[in-house]
């Protein structure tokens, strides 16, 4: 049976964070798929708080090529911390939109700063095609988008990594990354150091997605109040979400990336969740708007039976 949940919907349309416009358009593409309603139907009390104010990259200087657009995003970020924090203090569930996922900064510093004046620990599972842990030394293209889960480790921009007043926002030893399978070289690296649990294509291809899912489960509920959900849609294949901004082949199916959700709805843990990435530019239909409605309503208790 669904736990009822009362949901707050923040909408991020982040278009600083890469090259390719079109983004910033995703949170109403979802919001028009007709994500409140869905959500309702499942028995969920849903508020829509609207957007969280972004600067447009045009008339803006991107400033350092280390890290495009930084006083920009770092000052979205802020904004979205202090309503995701607020959220979570007022016993809401933080439903994000995104926007690139450089709104991932954001939406953790403040669940993070929530756990953090209460002295306890939580998790984050986050789905992806790309790592997103370079930084501004390592990253080939200086696009915040490629940095955010590095960020909410404590590695990069300083702007970035200490929002909130501290650092860094999640353990490692509870972070399960899932879906990689487009990495730049000297990220790998940084990966590999970093404690993460990473989960690429070709783990997933030999285990099974139900095995992935089992084992990255257990680490973000160990020892923490719950876990966080960072999903880029560009972890799925292209074949099932066309729409987005950076689609590499051979990704997560549709029943894979809902048994994810749906198994994630089992624990009765999720804190909060964003999903990120949608470019309508790039869509068909906003059939990738759909789909984003689809696996926020598996989060959500949405069962075959």
């Amino acid at each position: 049976m669904t736990k009822r949940r009362n949901i707050r919907i923040f909408g991020v349309p982040m278009d600083l964070g890469a090259d390719r416009r079109g983004v910033d358009m995703g949170p109403s593409a979802i919001r028009i798929a007709g994500l409140r309603e869905t959500l309702r139907a499942l028995g969920h009390e849903v508020e829509d708080a609207g957007d969280v104010l972004v600067e447009k990259p045009e008339g803006h200087d991107p400033g350092g090529v280390s890290a495009k657009f930084l006083k920009e995003i770092r000052e979205a970020c802020d904004q979205l911390r202090a309503r995701v924090r607020d959220a979570l203090g007022q016993e809401r569930c933080p439903l994000v939109l995104g926007g690139d996922h450089s709104i991932a900064i954001g939406t953790i510093s403040g669940i993070a700063e929530h756990f953090h004046s209460r002295s306890e620990k939580f998790g984050v599972i986050w789905v992806d095609a790309h790592a997103d842990m370079n930084t501004p030394e390592s990253s080939p293209s200086g696009n915040v988008h490629g940095m955010p889960l590095a960020t909410v480790l404590g590695y990069g921009a300083r702007e970035l990594v200490e929002l909130g007043g501290f650092a860094p926002k999640v353990d490692p030893q509870h972070v399960a990354l899932i879906g990689i399978r487009n990495l730049d070289q000297k990220e790998k690296e940084i990966v590999r150091r970093s404690g993460v649990h990473a989960y690429t294509m070709r783990e997933i291809d030999e285990r099974g997605m139900g095995a992935v899912i089992e084992e990255a489960l257990a680490y973000v509920n160990e020892g923490t109040a719950g876990f966080h959900v960072s999903f880029d849609l560009d972890g799925l294949d292209p074949g099932v979400a066309p729409g987005v901004a950076t689609p590499v082949k051979g990704g997560i199916d549709w029943r894979e990336g809902n048994l994810l959700m749906e198994a994630v709805a089992d624990t009765g843990r999720l804190v909060s969740i964003e999903i990120t990435e949608l470019n309508p530019i790039l869509d068909v239909r906003n059939e990738s708007g759909h789909v984003a409605v689809e696996m926020l309503s598996s989060a959500f208790g949405k069962s075959i039976l």
